[in-house]
Parts: structure tokens; C-alpha cells; sequence
């Protein structure tokens, strides 16, 4: 078997409807449309959401809440699990975590640790940002949790 002879097997793969092809080809003159009517012009249907008129639901709907997203802040976030796998006494900041792919993208107002999971190892975390319970591990473990 060469790579130029590969091809589906036979039947498996359904011809392309070519539709205005004449009444021989089943969906000749109408193309499959039907006569008139809104969905039988160029351009025609309508937009998803619509209901014919009447007042869709989505505006039936009332506005609730309020999200900031303009003013939001941003940080990477990295749980206390994912330091794990750094050695003991390391440094561990936002660029290390960053190259070691712990995190994928540097966020704007830095890294934020999180406290789900376990650490057994003694580290000096920088970060922009700790919840109560990683701090607590941090320090449970025998390292330090510093504020830039």
C-alpha cells in the first residue's frame, strides 16, 4: 500500500449535492427551496433568535446583575499542588512558572497563588496575590509567602 493509492473505500463517502443541475438531478429549477417565500431568495431567512415578530425572549427576559469586565483584574492563577514539581528551597516566581509551562499566559496584573492541594516541600513563592489557604500551606511546609 503506497500513500498515492490510499482512497475512501468504496460507497463510504456521500457525493456532493449539485443542486440546480436540471430536473434530471432531483433538485433542479427550485434547487431544493421550494416556490416564493422568504427562504427561496437571495439573502433570504432570518437571523438566529428571531420568532416572527414577536417579541423574542431574549428581550422578554429581565437584565440582572453587573459585570465589570472594563475595570476587571486579571491574574494568573497557579494552585499550590502545581508547586510540587519545583525543588526544594527554589524561588518561585511568575517568569519560572511561566517557562516551566505551569501557567500559560502572563496576565496583566501578575500571578495569583491558590491553596487547592498539598505542599511538602519548603519554597519561597512571589506572587501578586494568596488566598488564606495557601498561605497557610506555604508556611505549613516550611517556605515563605511574599507580596511583591
Amino acid at each position: 500500500m503506497d500513500i498515492q493509492t490510499l482512497a475512501p473505500a468504496k460507497n463510504s463517502r456521500t457525493a456532493e449535492k449539485r443542486i440546480g443541475r436540471g430536473i434530471g438531478s432531483g433538485i433542479g429549477k427550485t434547487s431544493g427551496k421550494g416556490h416564493k417565500g422568504q427562504n427561496a431568495r437571495s439573502g433570504g431567512g432570518v437571523r438566529p433568535g428571531f420568532e416572527g415578530g414577536q417579541l423574542p425572549l431574549v428581550r422578554k427576559l429581565p437584565i440582572r446583575g453587573f459585570n465589570n469586565y472594563n475595570f476587571q483584574k486579571e491574574y494568573a492563577t497557579c494552585n499550590v499542588a502545581d508547586l510540587e514539581k519545583f525543588e526544594a528551597n527554589s524561588v518561585i516566581t511568575l517568569e519560572l512558572l511561566y517557562q516551566s509551562r505551569v501557567i500559560g499566559k502572563i496576565k496583566p496584573y501578575g500571578l495569583k497563588i491558590l491553596g487547592n492541594g498539598e505542599l511538602t516541600k519548603p519554597l519561597t513563592v512571589k506572587a501578586n496575590k494568596f488566598t488564606k489557604s495557601a498561605i497557610e500551606k506555604i508556611e505549613k511546609a516550611g517556605g515563605k509567602a511574599e507580596v511583591i
